[in-house]
């Protein structure tokens, strides 16, 4: 596909009719614990807010192939698409968009208030250079994040020996097969009603 040609902002994941695939990435303690009991420890936090990620490059951007201090073991979180959908539809940007949200003020208090935050950043290639199109980062706090640890997940897969895979085909120079490797990430359908909220 040419990237050139994506739609800007678009949220692309692995999906089925009824989840949807993300990705984070922690230390070994709680990935590995998650992965094998498929639902998080209770190590892990849910007063804090947990960024997912429906790219996979993107999370390998975030978290170097999985080399990053505290980011070795990455997990593919397959989630009820309702409760995904949920969280956008309850979600305000990240940054200030005076089309969006009026005043400063205004948009102050409806970050405060939503249990979800979306922030766009640049997808990336197989390099982890940055692309034209977007990526969606979804940040998920209070009801939204005791939601996903307790009600969404379908499934927690530790995908760590998959990035390491993709990585040593990428270092030696074969794209072509670490392309074929990556998780099939298609467009997600949306209400236009709520991308047009989300839209930086």
């Amino acid at each position: 596909m040419n990237e050139r040609h994506e739609p800007k902002f678009q949220v692309r994941a692995r999906h089925t009719a009824s989840t949807i695939t993300v990705y984070q990435a922690y230390r070994p303690e709680i990935g590995g614990l998650a992965a094998r009991h498929g639902r998080f420890p209770a190590a892990w936090k849910r007063e804090r807010m947990t960024w997912i990620k429906p790219s996979f490059l993107w999370m390998m951007y975030r978290c170097g192939w999985g080399t990053k201090e505290g980011q070795e073991t990455v997990l593919a979180i397959e989630i009820d698409r309702e409760g995904f959908l949920w969280a956008l539809r309850n979600a305000c940007l990240s940054h200030h968009v005076p089309a969006l949200h009026g005043d400063q003020v205004s948009w102050k208090r409806q970050l405060r208030q939503a249990p979800a935050r979306v922030q766009w950043d640049p997808e990336r290639d197989l390099h982890l250079a940055p692309l034209p199109h977007r990526s969606l980062q979804l940040g998920l706090a209070g009801e939204a994040a005791a939601r996903y640890a307790d009600e969404w997940i379908v499934g927690i897969e530790d995908v760590t020996p998959l990035a390491t895979e993709i990585h040593g085909l990428v270092q030696a120079g074969q794209l072509e097969s670490a392309a074929g490797l990556l998780p099939e990430e298609r467009p997600v359908e949306l209400d236009d009603e709520v991308l047009a909220r989300l839209r930086a």
